[in-house]
């Protein structure tokens, strides 16, 4: 079953300890880092974390994961894409 982005957010609000933020004010395809979301580096490993933790998806080589934290929809494309092997 694919992963919702609002289900999605809520992790990303939770593991990142967004204080403020809720999964409505966060748009599927507004970047995660930089002008969108406003992430960093240090954000990015707390998500690597959260992905092993709550979806059992390991990111070996982060060149690999790069494209997958684009956008909150881009996150989610590649969660279903891991879950489904």
């Amino acid at each position: 079953m694919p992963i919702a982005t609002t289900e999605l957010k809520a992790k990303i609000i939770e593991s990142l300890n967004l204080q403020d933020v809720t999964p409505e004010l966060i748009q599927d395809d507004a970047p995660l880092f930089g002008a969108g979301l406003g992430l960093d580096s240090i954000d990015a490993l707390e998500l690597v974390v959260m992905l092993e933790k709550h979806f059992g998806i390991v990111i070996k080589d982060i060149e690999e994961g790069r494209p997958a934290f684009k956008s909150v929809r881009t996150l989610a494309d590649f969660i279903d894409a891991r879950r489904s092997h």
